[in-house]
C-alpha cells in the first residue's frame, strides 16, 4: 500500500489543534474529511496553497467546535469554570496561609536574615502559583469531558482578565501613593507586580496546559473504551 509523501501532509500544528477541540466520536470524521480535501487542492494547486487552505479551514471548524460546545453544554462549561475560579481561590488560600504558617513558626529559627525570610515566603508563593493553575485547568478538564479545551480556554482568559484589572489597580494605586515610575519604587515589582503579572500572563498558559494533558488523558481512555 502506498504511503503519502511527507510533503503532501497537512500541517502537523493545525491537525493537533483540531483534534483537540473535536468531540471524540467526530475526530475521525473531521480529520478524514480535511485530509480528503487537502490531498485533492495539493494535487491540483500544489503544498503551499493546499497548506494555507488546511490553515484556514482549522481555524473556521474550531470556532465552530467552539460555538456548538457552548451551545449544547453551555451548563456544563458554566459550572466547570465557576468551580474552578472557587478551586483557585481555595486552593490559593490554603496554600499560602501554610506557606506563611511554616515562614512564621520557623523563620527565626533557620533564616537570620531578614531577606532570606522574605525571598521564601515571596518566592514559595510564586512556585505554588505555577504548580496551582496547571492542576485546576486539569482537574476542569477531566470533569467537563468533551468540553475540556473550550471549559479550560474561557477559565483562562477569565483568569488572565481579571488578574489584568487587578494589576491594572495595583499600578494606579503605587504610582499615586509612591510616586512614577512605579517599577523603581522599592520592592513594589518582587511584592505586588510580580505575583500580580504571574497570574495575568503565565496562568492563563498554565491552565490550557493543565486542559490540553486532561483533554489526552480523556481521549486515550475513550479510545480505549471504544475497542
Amino acid at each position: 500500500m502506498m504511503t503519502k509523501s511527507p510533503l503532501m501532509q497537512p500541517p502537523r500544528i493545525a491537525v493537533w489543534l483540531v483534534n483537540l477541540f473535536t468531540p471524540y466520536d467526530q475526530s475521525e470524521s473531521i480529520q478524514g474529511d480535511l485530509l480528503e480535501e487537502f490531498a485533492g487542492l495539493a494535487s491540483k494547486s500544489g503544498r503551499v496553497s493546499a497548506r494555507r487552505w488546511y490553515w484556514r479551514q482549522s481555524v473556521k471548524s474550531i470556532a465552530q467546535l467552539i460555538c456548538t460546545g457552548f451551545r449544547v453544554a453551555s451548563w456544563l462549561i458554566a459550572v466547570t469554570v465557576v468551580g474552578g475560579f472557587l478551586l483557585a481561590w481555595g486552593l490559593g488560600y490554603l496554600s499560602e496561609k501554610a506557606i506563611t504558617g511554616v515562614l512564621v513558626n520557623y523563620g527565626s529559627q533557620v533564616y537570620a536574615h531578614v531577606d532570606a525570610y522574605v525571598f521564601w515566603l515571596i518566592y514559595g508563593v510564586l512556585v505554588e502559583r505555577l504548580l496551582e493553575p496547571m492542576l485546576i485547568g486539569f482537574i476542569v478538564s477531566r470533569v467537563s469531558k468533551g468540553q475540556e479545551l473550550i471549559a479550560t480556554i474561557t477559565l483562562s482568559l477569565l483568569w488572565g482578565g481579571l488578574s489584568g484589572v487587578f494589576l491594572i489597580q495595583a499600578v494606579i494605586q503605587v504610582g499615586r501613593n509612591f510616586g512614577w515610575p512605579v517599577w523603581a519604587v522599592p520592592n513594589a515589582f518582587s511584592a505586588v507586580f510580580e505575583p500580580l503579572l504571574l497570574s495575568t500572563f503565565v496562568s492563563p498558559l498554565l491552565v490550557l496546559i493543565g486542559g490540553v494533558v486532561a483533554r489526552k488523558h480523556n481521549a486515550r481512555r475513550a479510545l480505549i473504551s471504544q475497542r
